[in-house]
């Protein structure tokens, strides 16, 4: 099959590039053809469809040029449409498969599809679909206020980045792709949704709940063995990897440490980060917190392996984390907030730990419980949990939806 995958970044920056360098990965182990569409980077992964790839963009650079490049691409971007549309008629790809489009690529490469009669599938990795700062988080709470396509309320809050003008473009990308040119509602055969909950969320946001199918996501095997890592002897410290912002709950997190005598390592970077090392400092946390940066790979491998436990406090609607998957399949226990998706898979007691989401004092007493539990039965019902969630299994869910929508 000759497959088409699409998505604005094509290195491992967050975890829906990190699923679709993997799915890339495991689909051509079985023989299909796949080429990549994204936006150009220095950091992007070698690849021999660059040549088609849309002109970088930065949001956060100044100017009133970029300004200007940074509204076309947001609404209809006729460089990705056109630059999209000659990788078709150099593949002629079976199915479409996008991930994230928005802002750096614009779903402008949707009417070069429906041309060309090409099927698109779409990977709900977010809510932009029904929310225009794409989190259903504002102003540190969860939020639904745009409900019923009131997405005025975007900019009445300040939704993106507590900016009238950036809330304003967002409101108004909304209004004309779903209100006025109804683009992804002609343009997408097919939705998929990580996690039921997020399936039940953009039904209840009036979108057909048969054009949504539910396929969680899958960890990542590539590493030999995840489930046979069995440390002798468990570090010393709990862990935080990903994106430090205020979304993830690192704040909860860290206000918790200082009610335990537990230690903490925080592998990422973000927005936030400054602002969490204050509180590290206000808090007089330096000898139990340390910031580590950004770690991938061996390093990061070996990170997870030796921590105690791995620590999820997001505060959003968390999806389907990869970190989380990919965690329990390695054998550890995860204390994660009890919303979104990460309910799905973590039982409170049995696979892992949940806590209300927000409240560090319960977080705390998570924590406190670890060194009571019994390690090996959690740890053990964790990785049997997510055992069916392996690449093979779910690039087989994934082939049989791209068969169906061909038939």
């Amino acid at each position: 099959m000759k497959i088409l995958q699409v998505n604005k970044f094509y290195y491992p920056k967050d975890g829906v590039s990190n699923y679709l360098l993997g799915l890339e990965s495991k689909l051509k182990e079985l023989g299909h053809e796949v080429r990549i569409f994204a936006m150009d980077s220095p950091k992007n992964v070698a690849c021999p469809d660059q040549k088609y790839f849309v002109s970088y963009l930065s949001f956060d650079k100044g100017g009133l040029m970029n300004t200007f490049r940074s509204l076309g691409r947001i609404f209809y971007s006729f460089e990705s449409k056109r630059k999209f549309q000659a990788l078709i008629n150099d593949f002629h790809p079976d199915i479409i498969h996008i991930h994230n489009i928005y802002h750096q690529i614009s779903p402008s490469i949707l009417s070069v599809a429906r041309r060309e009669k090409i099927p698109v599938v779409m990977h709900l990795h977010d809510y932009k679909l029904i929310c225009p700062n794409y989190k259903l988080f504002t102003h540190g709470e969860t939020c639904e206020r745009c409900r019923g396509s009131r997405y005025y309320n975007c900019t009445l809050n300040k939704c993106v980045k507590n900016s009238y003008f950036k809330s304003l473009a967002a409101t108004l990308e909304m209004y004309f792709h779903h209100n006025i040119w109804h683009i992804y509602e002609k343009g997408i055969k097919l939705f998929i949704a990580p996690s039921y909950f997020m399936k039940e969320t953009v039904e209840r946001f009036g979108w057909p709940k048969e054009k949504i199918i539910t396929v969680h996501n899958f960890f990542n095997d590539q590493i030999s063995n995840p489930a046979n890592k069995i440390q002798s002897e468990l570090g010393d410290y709990l862990l935080y990897f990903g994106r430090l912002s205020e979304e993830k709950g690192t704040s909860v997190l860290i206000e918790a440490i200082a009610n335990t005598n537990q230690k903490l390592k925080i592998a990422g970077e973000g927005p936030d980060e400054l602002k969490l090392r204050n509180l590290v400092l206000k808090l007089k946390l330096e000898d139990r917190i340390s910031f580590l940066g950004f770690k991938t790979g061996v390093e990061l491998e070996e990170l997870i392996n030796n921590a105690k436990a791995i620590v999820i406090p997001s505060v959003w609607y968390e999806n389907m984390p990869l970190n989380m998957l990919e965690s329990m399949a390695r054998r550890k226990i995860v204390i994660a907030s009890r919303i979104g998706g990460m309910p799905e898979i973590i039982k409170d007691g049995e696979n892992g730990l949940l806590f209300t989401p927000g409240n560090a004092n319960e977080l705390a007493k998570k924590i406190s419980e670890l060194d009571s539990l019994n390690y090996e039965l959690i740890t053990a019902s964790a990785t049997a949990t997510v055992k069916n969630l392996n690449a093979a299994e779910h690039v087989e869910k994934i082939l049989k939806i791209y068969n169906d929508i061909l038939k």
